[in-house]
């Protein structure tokens, strides 16, 4: 598309929109993995791609750096497929289409995969590169992070001899992360029971719209409005005015993504349409009072459909309303020697109605396993009470803070010498696959870092150039402290 040519910055927005012409959503990264291959092999590069297409590249060190330690350099290739309702776009088969905003860069309706992208275009740049100092690297590319860390979980590490490792997966400039919590997917299958629908009852689709959504744990602690949370009270509140049919309730596609738009069909008497309009417009007004400070378009709307021919039984109605409303959602507890920093969360990312069964997909993090645990047991309990199967999956442990670690002194100190403050030394709510490299590699001393990106995770996903920039500046300088 040739967009960011301009901007320069030693061909990492080159690479940044090259990937973005490549369709790397999770579970479908093989193109993108080949052309990380193809590259280092045109390079003549150590390259290694596995049966899950994680890549490890290597590069030499550079004159006088041959004999420094390794640097580790990971980020993973997959990204969140999330777009507006209204936008067509084709994950599978086609390009992002970029545009710049001023000091940003966007998608047109659909994420920008800023998260992770820049990391690899970061690592390309890098291995491209014959003017930078550096001591031997090896760039991790990995797969499925997004949906539960699955490449960097099944990765084997025995090629790797770092013992210094850089995450480039962090969104905000001027912090440097030094820890990050674990989490699990909890899975929940419904059994559904359907009937035929009553031919005195009229279709209707309910549906929200307009919401922020988000990063399930990086912006949990915003407390922005769920549109699967906001369905259950609607489903209730209706129930409670009058009897009526569910045939599907239908919401967000991943589960590390605040939900941002939900659908139900629901059967209704006739004689009730007012009723159910008036009280759809009804709680709109109380779902922006709630969130006057957080959510400013939120939507409801409620339209007649083609008729349906099946609904779920009412006792399949009811579990999914309880379950909607029972679920655990948003901020657990906060971590009381950090202030600020959200200890557990669960987000409900996704409910899906299926031929037998209707899905439902929790995030659950935490930076301290027991209370981790105790979130994922009442999902557990609730399930059952509901006859429904849950499942815990993708399950990855936390990364902790190491305050003697060495490469966080270098890091630190290259920044203030740079830029004439102190960098901030933070923690995460997010899964960072350090955790899993950590646990792999014994003795390995982390650190993580990245440009300003915001609302990732969402068709408003933006990437700061000048910070993008600033960012490659300062590892250059950290690369050649590491001498």
């Amino acid at each position: 598309m040739n967009v960011l040519d301009h901007l320069g910055c030693d061909k990492v927005f080159y690479y940044f929109e090259a990937i973005s012409d490549i369709p790397h959503g999770s579970f479908h990264e093989k193109e993108l993995s080949d052309y990380i291959v193809a590259f280092a092999k045109e390079r003549g590069l150590y390259c290694r791609q596995d049966a899950r297409h994680n890549v490890v590249v290597k590069k030499a060190g550079t004159a006088g750096y041959e004999k420094s330690p390794a640097l580790i350099i990971q980020g993973h290739i997959d990204m969140v497929c999330e777009k507006n309702a209204d936008t067509e776009h084709d994950f599978l088969t086609e390009p992002l289409k970029l545009y710049i905003d001023g000091d940003y860069i966007k998608a047109r309706g659909t994420t920008l995969g800023a998260d992770n992208g820049i990391a690899v275009a970061y690592m390309l740049a890098l291995l491209d590169a014959e003017h930078i100092e550096h001591p031997p690297i090896e760039c991790v590319f990995t797969v499925e992070e997004e949906i539960g860390m699955g490449g960097a979980t099944d990765l084997d590490v025995f090629d790797l001899e770092g013992k210094r490792f850089l995450n480039m997966d962090t969104e905000e400039e001027g912090y440097l992360m030094v820890s990050c919590c674990g989490g699990r997917r909890m899975r929940m299958y419904l059994p559904v029971e359907r009937v035929a629908a009553s031919q005195d009852k009229k279709t209707y689709a309910v549906r929200i719209r307009g919401l922020k959504g988000g990063h399930s744990g990086a912006d949990i602690h915003l407390q922005r409005a769920s549109a699967n949370v906001l369905m259950g009270r609607l489903l209730l509140e209706l129930r409670e005015e009058f009897d009526y049919d569910l045939v599907q309730a239908n919401g967000g596609n991943m589960d590390n993504a605040i939900c941002r738009e939900a659908e139900m069909i629901i059967c209704i008497d006739p004689a009730k349409e007012a009723v159910a309009k008036e009280l759809v417009s009804r709680m709109q007004k109380v779902f922006w009072a709630e969130y006057k400070d957080r959510e400013s378009d939120i939507l409801m709307t409620m339209e007649e459909v083609e008729g349906a021919t099946e609904v779920l039984t009412a006792e399949v109605r009811d579990h999914i309303i309880a379950l909607l409303k029972l679920l655990p959602y948003g901020v657990q507890t906060m971590d009381t020697n950090m202030e600020g920093l959200v200890e557990s969360s669960s987000n409900i990312g996704i409910v899906r109605t299926e031929a037998d069964h209707i899905f439902v997909d929790n995030a659950v993090r935490g930076s301290v396993e027991s209370r981790k645990e105790a979130i994922c047991k009442k999902i557990e309990v609730l399930g059952e009470l509901c006859g429904a199967k849950v499942v815990g999956v993708n399950d990855y442990p936390g990364w902790v803070y190491n305050p003697d670690s060495e490469l966080l002194q270098i890091f630190k100190e290259v920044w203030t010498e740079k830029f004439g403050v102190e960098p901030h030394v933070v923690a995460i709510h997010a899964g960072l696959e350090c955790g899993l490299f950590a646990k792999k590699i014994p003795g390995l001393d982390l650190i993580s870092l990245g440009p300003d990106m915001h609302d990732v995770h969402t068709p408003d996903e933006r990437l700061c150039i000048s910070s993008t920039i600033r960012i490659w500046d300062y590892l250059k300088e950290v690369l050649k402290k590491l001498k």
